[in-house]
């Protein structure tokens, strides 16, 4: 059963003015928060799924500098866009994102409407992401609640609900929407929602202790009070992730390495990547694989091992890098073929999975 507390605004009215205080002195600089236009908040939000912050500065950047409106956006090639994205992983979060951009060209004349609702129709805006764009850019009194901000208001009524429930999220929406709507004349909505996640950001954090030593809304916090952050938020045990064993070939003649595209549904639906094979293969059973590309193998040596983990599987690799014979040589595959080695680094998206074995396509340091 929900806590009755959830729908409760008193605790909101009493953390309000200490929070925005603090949240005044120690917001963190973000290119995106200091133009809060709808489109840079928009970008700023997808890329921040599953990302952190300092990880997203350098690509946002990036982003707006080659893409800077929703109509460019809207008319970039796949690969270039893909590139572009490339390290952030998540690649479905970009397709999306040009799948809106073009409905927006098409229904809203290339400007994001202000409206929660129409927001949510989009592809890839969910309700956190609807409440983050109407309140910050449009200042719209709605919610933006990630797990940032359960977390938080969690803690401070020692609320024991399950956050993963999601009848627990929309009554947390509501009551933040209800305490927004009563306080617009005295709160910006957007400033507001940005200093919840800031304070869960830095201080009430999602791992490990909580530093609430600097928490500005410290002594209104039952959970630290009854000593029950450790505790609080309660989440849903995760499943444990499979395991996959694969072994990716990098063949090369140090001018060109071998690159084939992923199917277009899937993990890493449409990205470019090396010759990979399920389990962990033998010498022999590795230059076997690498005939069949019409490989004349000069050498063959093994890279170190390494893991990637994505959110349902841990991929656990062992690789090798095959010095080739001229590529002109090699009788590619349908999805396979033969491209300059610096081209890689200009168009081709390859996920971030196999970005160590991408290290030593210009020597062989590391190998052993």
């Amino acid at each position: 059963m929900i806590s009755d507390k959830i729908h409760r605004s008193e605790s909101l009215q009493r953390i309000a003015a200490p929070l925005l205080a603090w949240y005044g002195k120690n917001c963190r600089d973000l290119e995106w928060r200091r133009e809060p236009l709808p489109y840079y908040v928009w970008v700023s939000e997808i890329m921040l799924q599953q990302t952190r912050v300092e990880a997203v500065k350098p690509y946002f950047s990036r982003f707006i500098g080659a893409l800077p409106d929703i109509p460019s956006l809207a008319a970039c090639p796949e690969e270039k866009l893909l590139k572009l994205w490339e390290g952030l992983g998540y690649y479905n979060r970009v397709r999306n994102l040009k799948k809106a951009a073009q409905l927006v060209v098409r229904e809203y004349e290339g400007a994001l409407p202000g409206d929660v609702n129409a927001l949510r129709r989009l592809p890839g805006i969910g309700s956190y992401t609807a409440g983050a764009i109407a309140s910050i850019a449009f200042g719209i009194p709605a919610p933006a609640v990630d797990g940032n901000v359960l977390r938080i208001l969690s803690r401070i009524d020692a609320n024991e609900s399950c956050i993963d429930d999601g009848k627990v999220k929309a009554a947390f929406e509501d009551r933040i929407r209800t305490f927004l709507q009563a306080r617009m004349e005295q709160i910006h909505p957007g400033r507001f929602n940005q200093a919840l996640m800031e304070l869960g950001a830095l201080v009430c954090a999602p791992n490990g202790k909580p530093s609430c030593e600097d928490c500005p809304v410290e002594e209104m916090c039952l959970a630290r009070k009854r000593n029950l952050t450790g505790s609080i938020p309660v989440r849903k045990e995760k499943k444990a992730r499979r395991q996959e064993e694969k072994t990716v070939l990098v063949i090369t003649d140090r001018s060109n390495v071998l690159i084939g595209k992923r199917q277009d549904k899937g993990l890493l639906a449409g990205l470019w990547e090396f010759p990979n094979y399920p389990g962990h293969l033998s010498y022999g059973e590795a230059l076997l694989e690498a005939k069949k590309h019409g490989v004349s193998a000069l050498r063959i040596q093994p890279l170190p091992d390494d893991e990637h983990i994505f959110t349902h599987v841990t991929w656990r690799m062992s690789g090798y890098l095959i010095q080739a014979e001229e590529m002109d040589a090699l009788r590619p595959g349908e999805r396979f073929k033969a491209v300059r080695i610096e081209k890689i680094e200009e168009e081709y998206s390859i996920p971030s999975a196999f970005s160590r074995f991408s290290a030593y396509l210009k020597g062989e340091e590391g190998t052993r």
